[in-house]
């Protein structure tokens, strides 16, 4: 079932890039990032009350606070540094360089989490590097 959800995301991510391509046209990057953030908390919230799970805040640790606001302040920047590439770039060069992040998530993993490197993952992490590589020389 998290192929599902994986390859949803991938989909999502894609109509993306195509629309913030459309969208930043003339605008400053980080305004467009701005707007973009206002609506997904929207959109995360009334999910979260729409469920009823917004009583488990209380039961969050202070190392759930640290990493979650750790990665909030990842993805903030990592969200304003794509618009900015996305406003030079061609959304077909910046996409897949964006996605070089699998491959660092995968580095990263096998550092900070332990996490087991297959031959299988090593190679697809490879691959994506190589084709990173392609892509932007």
């Amino acid at each position: 079932m998290w192929w599902i959800y994986a390859l949803l995301s991938a989909l999502f991510a894609a109509l993306t890039a195509i629309f913030a391509k459309i969208g930043i046209k003339g605008v400053d990057t980080d305004l467009a990032t701005a707007i973009r953030t206002v609506v997904i908390l929207l959109i995360a919230w009334a999910i979260v009350l729409y469920k009823g799970t917004n009583h488990g805040i209380s039961g969050l640790s202070k190392l759930n606070w640290t990493f979650l606001v750790l990665s909030g302040c990842a993805t903030g920047l990592s969200w304003i540094f794509y618009f900015k590439a996305l406003q030079l770039g061609k959304v077909s060069q910046v996409a897949p360089v964006d996605k070089l992040s699998v491959a660092i998530a995968i580095i990263l993993s096998v550092v900070f989490l332990g996490e087991p490197l297959t031959l299988k993952t090593g190679m697809g992490a490879l691959l994506i590097i190589s084709g990173t590589l392609v892509l932007i020389f």
